[in-house]
């Protein structure tokens, strides 16, 4: 199960490398109306084996089988009218950019590795996006809230055959002191004077759609006008909708509203129910030099205290840090598995550097890094658990193998829903596919 989310994850970037030129391109693959393309297949391949993953002759079959059940799920998504916001979009992409970006080290390292900007990459990914989260949609309302007892843990792992016990990949736990930088009230001042001005240009008859382009600091909505599409008022944070939902008449434009995202100005285009759509123009203060530095000389001073003894990591964190972890007294979460464990794969390099010469219980000295939004931050990490790879065992790894029971039990619902549904949607797979070993054996018809 694993690795079948680690290949979704790889081919979310997969459309973002060319296909090798002087091999012919075909559909291998077809469900309902959606097509597969072998260049689809290859370019995951390409990314799968660039990223180490294992790889070997059945890879390429897994890879299409995923495809053809993604297809599937999205098929029905469309069958059921099933439909998401802009806003689920955009937040999906920055959450899943946000994770490459710390595996590579910083925006500029990946729009390098791929010959893009981010902007260009998001563009590459929305249509997959959107895609891949009404398919989510479809596959919860499969699953439901599924549960697993302690008595069905200990049964899935007891009747795992020895060869099948799982290997439990080496992670780390982390807690954090994370310290931003201040951004001056005269460096504020600068943005909500520059965003009044662009404001009166726009209420003296210039459009909000050239303003957005040309000064909006938002790379998902600038290049369409600051157009957001149809939202809810639980799509956005609660600054930004308090403002946006009280504006009546397309010809306002919202006074400077401030969220965590920077300073905003926003323009209602239209009503439908209780969704409204927007165009908003979005800018951020800069972090000065100065304030990087005094963020670094605060956390040395933290740094200080800790190594005094004189305070616990988890009263420092709740005392000092201003980061996201801090509502978890500084617990680090893996983004994609919502658990404290944390594989080298989803560590930036700048904490992988931190922490490399650690023992448990030890904190590093303070480093520069960046937070989720890629905002400059300065950190102090501490190794709370080095784990290496072992075999699974219910005394240390039970709420990973926990994962895995219910991952199983779904896999199970899933399964049978797959056998159901093919018998009422056009599938064909290629010839070349046609031995291929597929987890359902139903896609062959």
């Amino acid at each position: 199960m694993k690795k079948k989310i680690l290949i979704s994850i790889i081919g979310l970037l997969a459309c973002t490398v060319a296909y090798p030129q002087g091999i012919i391109d075909k559909i291998v693959g077809i469900v309902g109306n959606e097509i597969i393309m072998m260049s689809d297949i290859e370019n995951q391949y390409i990314q799968m084996a660039s990223q180490q993953m294992d790889v070997n002759s059945n890879t390429r079959c897994e890879i299409l089988e995923d495809m053809m059940f993604q297809k599937l799920l999205y098929v029905q998504a469309q069958k059921d009218s099933i439909e998401v916001t802009p806003k689920e979009v955009e937040t999906e992409l920055d959450r899943r950019l946000s994770v490459f970006i710390n595996q590579i080290g910083s925006e500029q390292k990946l729009e390098e590795y791929f010959g893009k900007t981010i902007k260009a990459i998001k563009d590459d990914l929305r249509s997959t996006i959107e895609e891949q989260l009404m398919s989510q949609k479809v596959q919860q309302k499969i699953i439901g809230d599924t549960k697993v007892t302690p008595s069905e843990v200990k049964r899935y792992f007891d009747n795992l055959p020895a060869d099948s016990i799982p290997t439990i990949e080496a992670y780390y736990e982390l807690s954090e002191i994370v310290i931003k930088p201040e951004v001056s009230k005269e460096d504020k001042e600068k943005v909500i004077a520059e965003l009044n001005k662009i404001r009166e240009r726009i209420l003296n008859g210039e459009s909000f759609s050239t303003m957005a382009v040309l000064y909006s600091e938002d790379p998902g909505s600038a290049m369409k006008g600051g157009e957001l599409g149809f939202v809810s008022k639980t799509d956005l944070v609660p600054e930004f909708s308090q403002v946006a939902f009280n504006l009546t008449s397309p010809l306002d434009v919202s006074q400077v509203v401030e969220t965590e995202y920077g300073f905003h100005i926003i323009q209602m285009i239209e009503k439908k129910g209780n969704m409204m759509n927007f165009r908003h123009i979005l800018m951020k203060p800069k972090v000065s030099m100065e304030a990087l530095e005094a963020a670094d000389k605060k956390a040395n001073e933290v740094y200080n205290i800790l190594k005094s003894d004189t305070i616990s990591f988890v009263d420092a964190v709740k005392k000092y840090s201003n980061g996201d972890s801090k509502g978890s007294d500084g617990k680090v979460m893996n983004p994609y598995y919502g658990d404290a464990h944390m594989t080298s794969d989803f560590l930036d390099p700048y904490t992988k550097m931190a922490i490399s010469p650690l023992k448990e219980g030890e904190f590093s000295k303070p480093f520069l890094s960046s937070d989720n939004r890629g905002i400059r931050v300065i950190k102090i990490v501490r190794l709370d658990l080095d784990v290496k790879e072992h075999k699974a065992n219910m005394k240390d790894d039970y709420l990973t193998l926990q994962r895995y029971a219910l991952e199983d039990k779904n896999s199970k619902l899933i399964d049978e829903w797959v056998k159901d549904k093919v018998k009422g949607v056009y599938i064909k797979v290629d010839d070349e596919y046609k031995d291929c070993k597929f987890n359902v054996d139903c896609w062959i018809k």
